[in-house]
Protein backbone atom coordinates (compact mmCIF):
# COMPACT_ATOMS: atom_id res chain seq x y z
CA UNK A 1 0.00 0.00 0.00
CA UNK A 2 1.37 3.41 -1.00
CA UNK A 3 1.84 5.62 2.05
CA UNK A 4 -0.30 8.71 1.52
CA UNK A 5 -0.12 10.05 5.05
CA UNK A 6 1.57 13.39 5.56
CA UNK A 7 1.39 13.61 9.37
CA UNK A 8 -2.26 14.62 9.03
CA UNK A 9 -5.28 12.79 10.43
CA UNK A 10 -8.75 13.25 8.95
CA UNK A 11 -11.64 12.22 11.17
CA UNK A 12 -14.74 11.10 9.25
CA UNK A 13 -16.78 10.32 12.37
CA UNK A 14 -20.54 10.87 12.14
CA UNK A 15 -20.42 12.61 15.50
CA UNK A 16 -18.83 13.95 17.59
CA UNK A 17 -17.30 15.45 14.50
CA UNK A 18 -14.06 17.12 13.51
CA UNK A 19 -13.42 20.61 14.91
CA UNK A 20 -11.66 23.55 13.23
CA UNK A 21 -8.08 23.60 14.48
CA UNK A 22 -8.08 27.33 15.18
CA UNK A 23 -10.94 26.89 17.65
CA UNK A 24 -9.08 24.14 19.45
CA UNK A 25 -6.00 26.35 19.77
CA UNK A 26 -8.06 29.19 21.20
CA UNK A 27 -9.78 26.79 23.59
CA UNK A 28 -6.34 25.69 24.83
CA UNK A 29 -5.62 29.26 25.90
CA UNK A 30 -9.06 29.79 27.39
CA UNK A 31 -8.74 26.63 29.46
CA UNK A 32 -6.09 28.51 31.42
CA UNK A 33 -7.38 32.07 31.34
CA UNK A 34 -10.67 33.09 29.76
CA UNK A 35 -11.04 36.74 28.67
CA UNK A 36 -8.35 37.89 31.09
CA UNK A 37 -10.42 36.80 34.07
CA UNK A 38 -7.58 34.73 35.49
CA UNK A 39 -10.06 31.83 35.51
CA UNK A 40 -10.47 28.84 33.22
CA UNK A 41 -13.46 28.77 30.89
CA UNK A 42 -14.28 25.54 32.70
CA UNK A 43 -14.68 27.41 35.98
CA UNK A 44 -16.52 30.62 35.20
CA UNK A 45 -20.02 30.86 36.64
CA UNK A 46 -22.99 30.50 34.32
CA UNK A 47 -24.38 33.55 36.15
CA UNK A 48 -21.27 35.66 35.54
CA UNK A 49 -21.13 38.62 33.19
CA UNK A 50 -18.49 36.85 31.09
CA UNK A 51 -20.66 33.79 30.50
CA UNK A 52 -23.83 35.80 29.88
CA UNK A 53 -21.93 37.81 27.26
CA UNK A 54 -20.67 34.71 25.42
CA UNK A 55 -24.12 33.11 25.65
CA UNK A 56 -25.80 36.19 24.17
CA UNK A 57 -23.18 36.39 21.42
CA UNK A 58 -23.77 32.74 20.49
CA UNK A 59 -27.51 33.32 20.32
CA UNK A 60 -27.08 36.41 18.15
CA UNK A 61 -24.70 34.64 15.77
CA UNK A 62 -27.07 31.71 15.39
CA UNK A 63 -29.97 34.07 14.73
CA UNK A 64 -27.90 35.91 12.13
CA UNK A 65 -26.62 32.78 10.40
CA UNK A 66 -30.03 31.13 10.10
CA UNK A 67 -31.93 34.39 9.67
CA UNK A 68 -34.16 33.36 12.56
CA UNK A 69 -37.28 35.55 12.85
CA UNK A 70 -37.70 37.51 16.07
CA UNK A 71 -40.84 35.57 16.98
CA UNK A 72 -38.78 32.38 17.27
CA UNK A 73 -37.17 31.44 20.59
CA UNK A 74 -33.67 29.93 20.76
CA UNK A 75 -32.75 27.42 23.45
CA UNK A 76 -29.40 25.83 24.30
CA UNK A 77 -30.18 22.71 26.32
CA UNK A 78 -28.46 19.66 27.74
CA UNK A 79 -28.20 16.43 25.76
CA UNK A 80 -28.70 15.79 22.08
CA UNK A 81 -31.34 14.91 19.52
CA UNK A 82 -32.49 11.79 21.37
CA UNK A 83 -33.44 13.94 24.36
CA UNK A 84 -35.32 16.35 22.10
CA UNK A 85 -37.11 13.45 20.42
CA UNK A 86 -38.72 12.89 23.82
CA UNK A 87 -39.22 16.55 24.76
CA UNK A 88 -41.18 17.32 21.59
CA UNK A 89 -44.01 14.83 22.23
CA UNK A 90 -43.91 15.54 25.96
CA UNK A 91 -44.71 19.18 25.21
CA UNK A 92 -47.10 18.85 22.29
CA UNK A 93 -48.69 15.40 22.37
CA UNK A 94 -51.16 13.79 24.78
CA UNK A 95 -53.22 10.63 25.15
CA UNK A 96 -56.09 12.30 23.31
CA UNK A 97 -54.12 13.70 20.40
CA UNK A 98 -52.35 12.46 17.28
CA UNK A 99 -48.97 13.28 15.75
CA UNK A 100 -47.80 12.59 12.20
CA UNK A 101 -44.29 11.27 11.61
CA UNK A 102 -42.34 10.72 8.40
CA UNK A 103 -40.03 7.71 8.69
CA UNK A 104 -37.05 8.06 6.35
CA UNK A 105 -34.52 6.04 8.33
CA UNK A 106 -32.89 5.07 11.61
CA UNK A 107 -33.31 8.32 13.54
CA UNK A 108 -36.87 8.90 12.34
CA UNK A 109 -37.71 5.44 13.61
CA UNK A 110 -36.20 6.19 17.03
CA UNK A 111 -38.13 9.45 17.27
CA UNK A 112 -41.35 7.58 16.53
CA UNK A 113 -40.67 5.10 19.34
CA UNK A 114 -40.14 7.97 21.78
CA UNK A 115 -43.36 9.67 20.73
CA UNK A 116 -45.39 6.48 21.20
CA UNK A 117 -44.90 6.88 24.96
CA UNK A 118 -46.96 10.09 24.89
CA UNK A 119 -49.81 9.66 22.40
CA UNK A 120 -51.03 8.25 19.11
CA UNK A 121 -48.67 8.23 16.13
CA UNK A 122 -49.51 7.96 12.45
CA UNK A 123 -46.67 7.43 9.98
CA UNK A 124 -47.59 9.37 6.82
CA UNK A 125 -44.58 8.41 4.72
CA UNK A 126 -41.78 5.84 4.80
CA UNK A 127 -38.47 5.20 3.13
CA UNK A 128 -37.04 6.72 -0.01
CA UNK A 129 -40.45 7.54 -1.50
CA UNK A 130 -41.22 9.88 1.42
CA UNK A 131 -37.81 11.56 1.10
CA UNK A 132 -38.21 12.07 -2.66
CA UNK A 133 -41.80 13.30 -2.63
CA UNK A 134 -42.48 15.82 0.13
CA UNK A 135 -45.61 17.08 -1.60
CA UNK A 136 -47.03 13.57 -1.27
CA UNK A 137 -47.19 13.70 2.51
CA UNK A 138 -50.84 13.67 3.58
CA UNK A 139 -50.89 15.50 6.91
CA UNK A 140 -53.89 14.99 9.17
CA UNK A 141 -55.61 18.32 9.72
CA UNK A 142 -56.10 17.58 13.41
CA UNK A 143 -52.55 16.37 14.07
CA UNK A 144 -50.74 18.08 16.92
CA UNK A 145 -47.66 18.32 14.68
CA UNK A 146 -45.78 16.64 11.83
CA UNK A 147 -42.20 15.47 12.46
CA UNK A 148 -39.45 14.68 9.94
CA UNK A 149 -35.69 14.09 9.87
CA UNK A 150 -34.22 15.83 6.78
CA UNK A 151 -30.88 14.01 7.01
CA UNK A 152 -30.49 10.41 8.15
CA UNK A 153 -26.87 9.97 9.18
CA UNK A 154 -26.83 6.17 9.07
CA UNK A 155 -28.92 5.67 5.96
CA UNK A 156 -27.24 8.44 3.94
CA UNK A 157 -30.57 9.99 2.90
CA UNK A 158 -31.12 13.76 2.81
CA UNK A 159 -33.91 15.95 1.45
CA UNK A 160 -34.23 19.73 1.40
CA UNK A 161 -37.11 20.39 -1.01
CA UNK A 162 -38.99 22.24 1.71
CA UNK A 163 -40.74 24.53 -0.77
CA UNK A 164 -42.78 21.46 -1.70
CA UNK A 165 -43.93 20.67 1.81
CA UNK A 166 -47.72 20.31 1.73
CA UNK A 167 -49.57 23.44 2.79
CA UNK A 168 -50.98 22.86 6.24
CA UNK A 169 -51.79 24.64 9.48
CA UNK A 170 -50.26 21.71 11.36
CA UNK A 171 -46.94 22.67 13.03
CA UNK A 172 -43.91 21.22 11.21
CA UNK A 173 -41.07 19.92 13.40
CA UNK A 174 -37.68 18.64 12.24
CA UNK A 175 -34.60 16.97 13.67
CA UNK A 176 -31.83 18.83 11.86
CA UNK A 177 -28.90 17.55 13.91
CA UNK A 178 -26.78 16.50 10.94
CA UNK A 179 -27.75 19.12 8.37
CA UNK A 180 -28.09 22.39 10.32
CA UNK A 181 -25.67 25.14 9.21
CA UNK A 182 -24.56 23.11 6.17
CA UNK A 183 -26.69 25.09 3.72
CA UNK A 184 -29.13 27.98 3.66
CA UNK A 185 -32.54 27.28 5.15
CA UNK A 186 -35.94 28.97 5.14
CA UNK A 187 -36.72 28.48 8.80
CA UNK A 188 -40.27 29.79 8.41
CA UNK A 189 -41.21 26.43 6.87
CA UNK A 190 -40.90 24.98 10.37
CA UNK A 191 -42.40 25.73 13.76
CA UNK A 192 -39.66 23.93 15.66
CA UNK A 193 -36.30 22.49 14.74
CA UNK A 194 -33.86 20.78 17.06
CA UNK A 195 -30.27 19.66 16.64
CA UNK A 196 -27.50 18.04 18.60
CA UNK A 197 -24.52 20.36 18.35
CA UNK A 198 -21.88 17.68 17.82
CA UNK A 199 -21.86 17.56 14.04
CA UNK A 200 -21.94 20.92 12.26
CA UNK A 201 -21.65 23.46 15.06
CA UNK A 202 -20.06 22.24 18.24
CA UNK A 203 -19.29 19.43 20.70
CA UNK A 204 -21.50 16.77 22.23
CA UNK A 205 -23.57 17.44 25.34
CA UNK A 206 -25.54 20.37 23.94
CA UNK A 207 -28.67 20.66 21.83
CA UNK A 208 -30.21 23.65 20.09
CA UNK A 209 -33.96 24.18 19.87
CA UNK A 210 -35.49 26.91 17.70
CA UNK A 211 -39.25 27.26 18.06
CA UNK A 212 -42.03 29.56 17.04
CA UNK A 213 -43.34 31.36 20.14
CA UNK A 214 -46.91 30.69 19.01
CA UNK A 215 -46.24 26.95 19.27
CA UNK A 216 -45.50 27.37 22.97
CA UNK A 217 -49.10 28.38 23.53
CA UNK A 218 -50.06 24.79 22.63
CA UNK A 219 -47.59 23.19 25.04
CA UNK A 220 -48.76 20.87 27.79
CA UNK A 221 -48.90 22.68 31.13
CA UNK A 222 -48.65 19.68 33.42
CA UNK A 223 -45.02 18.77 32.77
CA UNK A 224 -42.01 18.08 34.93
CA UNK A 225 -39.91 21.22 35.09
CA UNK A 226 -36.94 20.03 33.07
CA UNK A 227 -39.14 18.73 30.25
CA UNK A 228 -40.94 22.03 29.71
CA UNK A 229 -39.84 24.26 26.83
CA UNK A 230 -41.67 27.16 28.46
CA UNK A 231 -39.59 26.84 31.63
CA UNK A 232 -36.38 26.98 29.61
CA UNK A 233 -37.60 29.90 27.52
CA UNK A 234 -38.52 31.85 30.66
CA UNK A 235 -35.07 31.12 32.14
CA UNK A 236 -33.19 31.96 28.93
CA UNK A 237 -31.78 28.40 28.85
CA UNK A 238 -30.25 28.77 32.31
CA UNK A 239 -32.94 27.30 34.54
CA UNK A 240 -30.22 25.02 35.90
CA UNK A 241 -26.46 24.96 35.34
CA UNK A 242 -26.02 24.57 31.57
CA UNK A 243 -23.27 22.75 29.70
CA UNK A 244 -21.05 25.83 29.92
CA UNK A 245 -17.98 24.52 28.11
CA UNK A 246 -20.02 23.00 25.28
CA UNK A 247 -21.92 26.31 24.98
CA UNK A 248 -18.63 28.21 24.81
CA UNK A 249 -17.25 25.90 22.10
CA UNK A 250 -20.42 26.15 20.06
CA UNK A 251 -20.19 29.93 20.29
CA UNK A 252 -16.65 29.78 18.91
CA UNK A 253 -17.83 27.45 16.13
CA UNK A 254 -20.60 29.87 15.14
CA UNK A 255 -18.03 32.68 14.97
CA UNK A 256 -15.91 30.47 12.72
CA UNK A 257 -18.83 29.75 10.36
CA UNK A 258 -19.54 33.48 10.07
CA UNK A 259 -15.88 34.20 9.27
CA UNK A 260 -15.86 31.51 6.57
CA UNK A 261 -18.71 33.25 4.74
CA UNK A 262 -21.83 31.98 6.49
CA UNK A 263 -24.29 29.41 5.22
CA UNK A 264 -23.87 30.31 1.56
CA UNK A 265 -20.22 29.32 1.77
CA UNK A 266 -20.93 26.26 3.94
CA UNK A 267 -23.47 25.18 1.32
CA UNK A 268 -20.99 25.64 -1.52
CA UNK A 269 -18.33 23.64 0.32
CA UNK A 270 -20.67 20.83 1.35
CA UNK A 271 -21.90 20.40 -2.21
CA UNK A 272 -18.37 20.48 -3.63
CA UNK A 273 -17.12 17.83 -1.21
CA UNK A 274 -20.10 15.54 -1.73
CA UNK A 275 -20.08 15.77 -5.54
CA UNK A 276 -16.37 15.04 -5.62
CA UNK A 277 -16.80 11.87 -3.57
CA UNK A 278 -19.97 10.62 -5.28
CA UNK A 279 -18.37 11.17 -8.70
CA UNK A 280 -15.55 8.84 -7.72
CA UNK A 281 -17.96 6.20 -6.35
CA UNK A 282 -20.11 6.35 -9.48
CA UNK A 283 -17.15 5.67 -11.73
CA UNK A 284 -15.85 2.77 -9.66
CA UNK A 285 -16.75 -0.91 -9.99
CA UNK A 286 -15.13 -1.60 -6.62
CA UNK A 287 -17.20 0.76 -4.40
CA UNK A 288 -20.90 1.50 -4.49
CA UNK A 289 -23.46 3.88 -2.99
CA UNK A 290 -27.04 2.60 -3.23
CA UNK A 291 -28.94 5.84 -2.52
CA UNK A 292 -30.82 7.53 -5.41
CA UNK A 293 -29.02 10.69 -6.50
CA UNK A 294 -31.99 12.92 -5.73
CA UNK A 295 -31.75 12.19 -1.98
CA UNK A 296 -28.08 11.45 -1.45
CA UNK A 297 -26.77 13.05 1.72
CA UNK A 298 -24.10 15.72 1.53
CA UNK A 299 -23.19 15.09 5.15
CA UNK A 300 -23.06 11.31 5.56
CA UNK A 301 -21.96 9.28 2.55
CA UNK A 302 -22.26 5.49 3.00
CA UNK A 303 -20.62 3.06 0.63
CA UNK A 304 -19.84 -0.63 0.39
CA UNK A 305 -16.95 -2.56 -1.08
CA UNK A 306 -17.54 -5.07 -3.87
CA UNK A 307 -16.18 -7.78 -1.56
CA UNK A 308 -17.17 -7.19 2.06
CA UNK A 309 -14.46 -9.61 3.16
CA UNK A 310 -12.09 -6.69 2.52
CA UNK A 311 -13.90 -4.37 4.95
CA UNK A 312 -11.63 -4.98 7.91
CA UNK A 313 -8.48 -4.60 5.81
CA UNK A 314 -9.86 -1.40 4.27
CA UNK A 315 -10.43 0.14 7.69
CA UNK A 316 -7.05 -0.98 8.99
CA UNK A 317 -5.15 0.41 6.01
CA UNK A 318 -7.16 3.64 6.01
CA UNK A 319 -6.36 4.19 9.66
CA UNK A 320 -2.65 3.74 8.95
CA UNK A 321 -3.00 6.56 6.43
CA UNK A 322 -4.62 8.85 9.00
CA UNK A 323 -8.17 8.33 7.68
CA UNK A 324 -10.20 7.32 10.72
CA UNK A 325 -13.76 6.48 11.77
CA UNK A 326 -14.92 5.24 8.37
CA UNK A 327 -16.94 2.26 9.62
CA UNK A 328 -20.68 2.69 9.28
CA UNK A 329 -23.16 2.04 12.07
CA UNK A 330 -23.30 -1.54 13.35
CA UNK A 331 -26.93 -1.80 12.20
CA UNK A 332 -25.99 -1.44 8.52
CA UNK A 333 -22.36 -2.44 8.08
CA UNK A 334 -20.19 -1.11 5.28
CA UNK A 335 -18.44 2.26 5.31
CA UNK A 336 -19.48 5.85 5.84
CA UNK A 337 -17.61 9.11 5.38
CA UNK A 338 -19.08 12.17 7.10
CA UNK A 339 -18.26 15.56 5.58
CA UNK A 340 -19.45 18.06 8.19
CA UNK A 341 -18.65 21.76 8.10
CA UNK A 342 -15.15 21.47 9.56
CA UNK A 343 -14.01 18.68 7.23
CA UNK A 344 -11.69 20.35 4.71
CA UNK A 345 -11.71 19.57 1.01
CA UNK A 346 -8.19 18.18 1.47
CA UNK A 347 -9.60 15.45 3.71
CA UNK A 348 -11.97 14.31 0.98
CA UNK A 349 -9.15 14.33 -1.57
CA UNK A 350 -6.97 12.26 0.76
CA UNK A 351 -9.75 9.70 1.20
CA UNK A 352 -10.35 9.41 -2.54
CA UNK A 353 -6.62 8.97 -3.21
CA UNK A 354 -6.45 6.20 -0.63
CA UNK A 355 -9.51 4.48 -2.07
CA UNK A 356 -8.04 4.62 -5.59
CA UNK A 357 -4.86 2.93 -4.41
CA UNK A 358 -6.76 0.34 -2.40
CA UNK A 359 -8.92 -0.44 -5.43
CA UNK A 360 -5.88 -0.86 -7.68
CA UNK A 361 -4.35 -3.30 -5.23
CA UNK A 362 -7.40 -5.43 -4.38
CA UNK A 363 -9.83 -5.17 -7.32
Amino acid sequence: MVNLKNNKTYNFCAGPAVFPEEILKKAQEDLIDYANTGTSILSISHRSEEFINLADRAKKNLRDLLNIPENYEILFLHGGASWQAAMVPANFLSDNSLANYVNTGHWSSKAIKEAEHFGKIKVIGSGLDAAMNLSGWVIDKKAAYCHCTPNETIDGVEFDDFENLPESDVPMIADMSSTILSRELDLTKFDLIYAGAQKNMGPSGLSVVILNAELLERANKNLSTMMSYQVHVDADSIYNTPATFSWYLMGEFLEWVKKQGGLAEMGRRSLEKALMFYDYLDHSDFYKNNIPRAVRSRMNLPFVLKDNKLDKLFLTEASKQGLINLQNHRSTGGMRASFYNAMPKEGVEALINFMKNFEKQYA
